[in-house]
C-alpha cells in the first residue's frame, strides 16, 4: 500500500512544477505528516525530492529527475480508455486504476502538453443517466465488472433461478447497468445487473469469442427490443405540424416509418398514417400532447377516449 503510494507521489511531482504538502495529502488521501515522511522516505532512497520552505513553498523534485515507473498495468490501461466516463469508473470500482493510468501517462508527457487532460475535460463530458430521474448504482456492478475484465466464470442469480455466465461486457445505456453475457455456454443475452440478487465470481475463466463485437450486438437487441414492445396499431390523421412532432412523442423509428408510408396529403394538408405503438394506453397518453393537430381514426376505443377527453377539456375550458 505504502509503495503503491510512494510511487503516485513521485508521479504527480514529476507531471507538475511544485506541490503543497496539503495538495498532496488530498490527492493521497493521507495526512500531512504522512506526506513529510513519505517524502523523507523518498530522499533516503535516492529519489531527490526537495522541500520549499514558506508560505508558497512545496515539495518539487530536482535535477530533471525522471521516473521509469511510467509503464501501464493491464487495468490501469483498459481504465485509461474510458476515462471520460468517470461516474462509470467509480461505480465499476476502477477509479483508482484510471487515476494512475493518467498520472503515468502526464508523466510521461512533455511538460509543454500535460494540460492536455484538463483541456480535453473542459471541452467533453458524458452525462449517461436520462433526465428526470435518480440514477442507481447495482450493488452488484463491481463483483460483475470484475468478471467482465477478468473473463471470469460468474454464478448468477437472477429472476427465476441461479444462471452460469460468461458475463463479455458492460452497457451503461440512460443511467442503467446492462450486463451482454453468454448463459450456460449457448447463446448471448441481456441482463439488467439491479435485478441479480446474488453474484459469484469464480476462478475459473472462460475462452472469449473474438469474434463477438459488443456494440454490434447491443444496437441489434437494443432494435429488437423496440420493435418488440410496438404490438399494436394506430390509424390517424396529423396535420403538418402534428406530423412533424410525432418523430419526438413516440417511437422514432415507429414514427419515420409512419410517415413514410402515409399517402398524399387530403384537401386540408393532412396525411392518414397507421402508426405502431407499445399499446392504446401508451398511445393515448404519447398522442394527447398533439391537441388537435391529430384525429385518431382506428381503433373506434382510442378514437372515443379521444372523444371524452375533448368534451371534458371543453367542458374545463369552453365558454360559461
Amino acid at each position: 500500500m505504502r509503495a503503491a503510494r510512494l510511487i503516485k507521489m513521485v508521479l504527480l511531482l514529476q507531471s507538475r512544477p511544485s506541490m503543497t504538502a496539503a495538495e498532496l495529502a488530498q490527492e493521497l488521501e493521507v495526512s500531512e505528516r504522512t506526506i513529510t515522511r513519505d517524502a523523507l522516505a523518498l530522499s533516503e532512497a535516492g529519489v531527490p525530492v526537495y522541500a520549499d520552505r514558506g508560505r508558497a513553498g512545496g515539495y518539487r523534485l530536482i535535477g530533471g529527475y525522471r521516473t521509469r515507473l511510467t509503464g501501464l498495468a493491464r487495468s490501469e490501461a483498459e481504465a485509461l480508455f474510458l476515462s471520460g466516463v468517470p461516474g462509470a469508473l467509480r461505480e465499476m470500482g476502477l477509479e483508482d486504476a484510471a487515476s494512475a493510468a493518467r498520472l503515468k501517462v502526464s508523466a510521461a508527457l512533455l511538460p509543454s502538453l500535460r494540460d492536455a487532460s484538463d483541456t480535453a475535460a473542459q471541452r467533453f463530458h458524458l452525462d449517461a443517466p436520462g433526465w428526470y430521474q435518480e440514477p442507481g448504482t447495482p450493488e452488484l456492478l463491481p463483483a460483475v465488472a470484475e468478471a467482465v475484465w477478468g473473463d471470469r466464470i460468474v454464478m448468477a442469480r437472477y429472476r427465476d433461478g441461479e444462471r452460469r455466465l460468461e458475463p463479455y461486457g458492460l452497457v451503461l445505456k440512460a443511467g442503467v447497468w446492462y450486463l451482454c453475457a453468454r448463459a450456460d455456454g449457448k447463446s448471448f443475452r441481456v441482463y439488467r445487473i439491479d435485478r441479480f440478487t446474488s453474484v459469484s465470481v469464480s476462478g475459473e475463466r472462460f475462452a472469449r469469442d473474438e469474434s463477438f463485437d459488443l456494440p454490434a450486438f447491443w444496437e441489434e437487441r437494443a432494435a429488437q427490443f423496440a420493435r418488440s414492445i410496438l404490438r399494436t396499431e394506430v390509424v390517424v390523421r396529423l396535420s403538418p405540424d402534428g406530423a412533424r412532432r410525432l418523430p419526438h412523442l413516440t417511437d422514432r423509428a415507429a414514427a419515420v416509418e409512419a410517415l413514410e408510408a402515409a399517402g398524399p396529403p387530403d384537401g386540408q394538408g393532412r396525411v392518414t398514417a397507421t402508426l405502431a405503438v407499445e399499446s392504446e394506453e401508451v398511445a393515448f397518453s404519447q398522442l394527447l400532447s398533439l391537441g388537435a393537430e391529430l384525429e385518431v381514426l382506428e381503433p373506434a376505443r382510442l378514437r372515443a377516449r379521444f372523444a371524452e377527453a375533448a368534451a371534458l377539456l371543453h367542458t374545463l375550458y369552453g365558454p360559461p
